[in-house]
């Protein structure tokens, strides 16, 4: 067992020693999901004031609405969210890279085979040159798309790794 999975199980121990939350139903209470990113450096719970039971947190890689299309229709329709919170940040990866540039570090590292496969699906990595503008896209993909109805409210936000702060962009 590697010392990630002995963490694991230790921290699964120690939590579920003290744990009172199996109460809890499983929609969200507050009626709302985060959408954000997968970085390391972000805690949603703790920087956007998250209760355990309040709000689905999707998080991917960009906090990007296409990828995640699928979980916030399935959070909406499904169990009844009715807002969404995007949440892109500073620093983040999919500002540092192209599409071609990612099918080439894939086809370096993993070959010609995992490269074809790549091609095959046709697959978006989804970078983004421009933060301020990458929360603008995404809350309007969000807001004409027929899989997310007029009624749900959508706002765009931008974390600071930095500091901590979160700011509204739309």
């Amino acid at each position: 067992m590697s010392a990630i999975q002995k963490n694991v199980e230790a921290a699964s121990e120690a939590y579920s020693s003290t744990f009172t939350k199996g109460h809890l139903v499983l929609p969200p209470a507050k009626k709302y999901l985060v959408l954000t990113c997968m970085d390391a450096r972000i805690d949603p719970a703790s920087a956007f004031g998250i209760e355990l039971g309040d709000a689905h947190v999707i998080r991917n890689a960009g906090a990007s609405a296409v990828d995640a299309l699928r979980s916030i229709v399935i959070s909406e329709q499904l169990l009844g969210t009715q807002e969404i919170v995007l949440v892109k940040h500073t620093g983040c990866g999919m500002l540092t890279f192209t599409n071609e540039d990612a099918y080439g570090i894939v086809e370096k590292n993993l070959g010609s085979e995992a490269s074809a496969e790549l091609n095959k699906l046709k697959l978006d990595f989804l970078p983004f040159p421009e933060l301020e503008q990458a929360v603008k896209e995404d809350v309007k993909f969000l807001q004409e798309s027929k899989l997310v109805p007029d009624s749900v409210t959508v706002s765009g936000w931008i974390y600071a790794v930095e500091t901590g702060k979160t700011k509204r962009v739309v």
